[in-house]
């Protein structure tokens, strides 16, 4: 059967949120099928929907997102549309994403990973060794939180969020010493500079799929699946199936501090795992290597190593 491919006069519709960096990766998405299939920039159509997540009416800055509940918190608005048939594909930051689509979407397309790294912000500090005792701390990220709280117990950390101007206006008005942000989402913004460094991960592994965009489809569009077939990076796909599936036999969202990284050595995989409480006072990690045709079975036989380790009530929230 014949690929029929999006014109001028029947456009493909990319959803996304309306935020810069969700905009960036729409249009990098949009630049790679448009390179893929040699089609000029009119031959899709980008269509922002606005998410809860980003509702601020909804959401105040300083309410931690555990309470509104974030599994699908920036996602689900976009899914709907998609289901709906008023978006033809969706693009997501895949740290965002549930590890379950809803019933009919699929999630099989990856775009390149960038940096999966953390980006250390501060006015008065070059690393995060370099923070005063007692400075305080912003940021949004339950995993951040924690792993700051494990290596540095000194800080007062503080609920931190807005997109990256915001933040840095924060910074500089005195609210906080520091914060984190992802270095992808900096460095596709052409911000890069703003990080006094990257955060290795050794010393604080990074969020399962940071770094990577995932295009989401209706399950049963063969269509848009032979549409996307050229533009999935391989590489990237394999790391995620490992990450998320370790995410998944934890039953791991934003709400539950957890870190994951997959790494490819040749025919080989490498992946880190950390689960800690939500207070920092503990952490558990540990690592696994195995055949890159074994990554999702691996991450279930990661989380099942640490899951073992944990006593009852790991993630409860104290005080």
């Amino acid at each position: 059967m014949m690929l029929t491919l999006p014109s001028p006069a029947r456009p493909l519709r990319i959803g996304t949120r309306g935020s810069p960096l969700a905009l960036w990766q729409a249009h990098e998405a949009r630049r790679c099928l448009m390179a893929a299939h040699d089609l000029p920039e009119d031959a899709f159509e980008i269509v922002v929907i606005k998410v809860t997540g980003d509702d601020r009416s909804m959401i105040a800055a300083d309410r931690p997102l555990k309470e509104i509940g974030n599994k699908g918190l920036f996602t689900r608005e976009i899914e709907d549309a998609l289901l709906a048939g008023g978006i033809d594909i969706a693009v997501h930051s895949m740290k965002d994403m549930p590890t379950e689509q809803p019933p009919g979407l699929l999630l099989d397309c990856h775009l390149a990973r960038a940096d999966m790294r953390d980006a250390f912000l501060s006015p008065v500090a070059a690393g995060l060794e370099d923070l005063p005792q007692g400075a305080v701390v912003g940021s949004s990220s339950l995993r951040r939180r924690a792993q700051l709280a494990l290596r540095r117990p000194d800080l007062r950390l503080v609920e931190f969020r807005g997109n990256v101007q915001t933040r840095l206006q924060k910074l500089e008005n005195g609210v906080a010493a520091a914060t984190f942000l992802a270095m992808a989402g900096l460095t596709r913004l052409g911000m890069a500079h703003v990080a006094r460094s990257a955060i290795e991960p050794e010393v604080m592994l990074p969020a399962v799929a940071q770094g990577a965009i995932g295009v989401e489809r209706r399950s049963d569009d063969a269509r848009v699946a032979a549409l996307l077939e050229p533009v999935h990076d391989i590489p990237t796909g394999l790391q995620l199936a490992a990450e998320r599936s370790f995410l998944a036999a934890l039953d791991g969202s934003c709400e539950t501090p957890i870190a994951g990284l997959a790494l490819l050595e040749g025919g080989t995989i490498w992946l880190r795992g950390e689960i800690l409480r939500p207070d920092g006072s503990e952490a558990l990690s540990d690592a696994i290597r195995g055949p890159v045709e074994d990554g999702a079975a691996m991450g279930r036989e990661l989380a099942a190593r640490l899951k073992a380790r944990a006593p009852q009530g790991f993630f409860d929230w104290r005080g």
